[in-house]
């Protein structure tokens, strides 16, 4: 929150005249000093402000898509980056409503998460305390049915019991989506389909023991349910979405820690940018370190083989691919899942991508703002409410 600092320059009385009159004189002498050289005082002023202690407090959860924060708050590349003036606490989460939780009660700052939580926590502070300031990840979620499902095509999805991470998740939302778009409702809405929301371990074990018939997970579980629980990819959501990209990870800030520390933003940003640019260069490494960071803060790893499938699923990036966010807006106020009983909400101020650009414009990198990249339609390819409706 706002620092105040006071400076006490001179606490003077009648027993020593003289040392005032010295210090008028001194006071004369820097005025005219700094009226004369007022360049090399603003330099200096400017050095003091930024070498001032600060604090960054930063959510993630250890997940693949949030490489970038797993990676770079771990092995000290962000660090390196934010420098010695900032000190910076993490905090790990696992779910996105505990990290907007934290965000909205300023227990902590940033935070990576996923879309769906970033709008939700948007809509509970009526669009005036988170900003979107970038992306993290895309792609990277798959829906996985069981080989002895009996699940071949669309067709068959009825009468059959599913699994999402979570009620009204990212996920949970696309899933749902997709029945109804393929002419199916969950058993609570009329239908004959049941979903169950199920943490992505626990759908692991459902799973082997043929208690549900498919899930629709995000990575590594996608991958681990084909690998290590004889699963098969029904559907890539990257072959729902234009281009086969969709926002899966992003960064969120509190709009007063924003506007109160822009350097300290601009920083961590430009940490994020450079890890982003390494995982990509260097997927094997990237793999390795991803493991070595997670075995460090969390005691286990992932098979490098899995881990390694996994990420050729989702792509790491820092585009927020914002047309895709307003579209899973769009799908969650369908189902009832944001506003219920309320007009469909505006997100045209969720974004602010200015430190950003300044980032990737230092870096001769294409800029974001005023570019949708990712998604040049605001439909996916089997429909859906345009994304002018969410924004106007």
């Amino acid at each position: 929150m706002n620092q105040k600092f006071k400076e006490s320059l001179f606490k003077g009385s009648r027993d020593h005249q003289h040392k005032r009159r010295s210090l008028s004189v001194a006071i004369v002498m820097i005025i005219t000093a700094a009226t004369l050289i007022s360049a090399p005082i603003s330099v200096a002023g400017a050095q003091t402000a930024a070498n001032s202690q600060k604090t960054l407090r930063i959510g993630y959860f250890p997940n693949i898509t949030h490489s970038q924060a797993v990676i770079g708050l771990n092995n000290g590349d962000f660090q390196k980056t934010l420098g010695e003036n900032v000190s910076v606490e993490t905090v790990r989460f696992n779910a996105g409503p505990s990290a907007i939780e934290s965000l909205l009660a300023d227990r902590i700052d940033v935070t990576y998460i996923g879309p769906n939580p970033a709008i939700n926590g948007y809509l509970l502070s009526n669009g005036e305390d988170v900003r979107v300031i970038s992306g993290a990840s895309s792609g990277g979620a798959s829906f996985v049915v069981r080989n002895d499902s009996g699940i071949n095509s669309v067709s068959d999805l009825g009468g059959k019991k599913f699994a999402s991470p979570q009620l009204g998740n990212t996920q949970d939302v696309a899933l749902r989506k997709y029945l109804v778009e393929n002419g199916f409702n969950t058993v609570d809405k009329g239908g004959n389909v049941t979903l169950l929301p199920i943490a992505n371990a626990d759908i692991l074990t459902v799973f082997l023991k043929g208690e549900i018939d498919g899930a629709w997970v995000p990575e590594p579980w996608a991958t681990r349910l084909v690998q290590e629980a004889d699963g098969k990819v029904f559907l890539d959501e990257r072959d729902l979405w234009p281009n086969g990209k969709f926002v899966t990870g992003n960064i969120i800030v509190r709009t007063d820690y924003l506007r109160d520390n822009p350097d300290v933003i601009k920083r961590l940003l430009q940490a994020h940018v450079d890890e982003t640019l390494w995982i990509n260069k260097d997927m094997t490494d990237a793999v390795k370190e991803f493991n070595t960071q997670l075995d460090r803060i969390t005691g286990q790893k992932i098979d490098p083989q899995v881990l390694s499938n996994a990420y050729s699923n989702l792509e790491i990036t820092y585009d927020p691919l914002k047309l895709t966010l307003y579209k899973s807006a769009n799908d969650a106020y369908d189902l009832g899942f944001i506003e219920k009983g309320k007009e469909r909400p505006n997100l045209s101020g969720i974004y602010d991508t200015k430190l950003l650009d300044e980032v990737l414009a230092e870096k001769g990198l294409p800029l974001i703002d005023g570019e949708d990249r990712g998604a040049t339609s605001t439909n996916r390819t089997s429909g859906g409410d345009a994304v002018a409706d969410i924004v106007a």
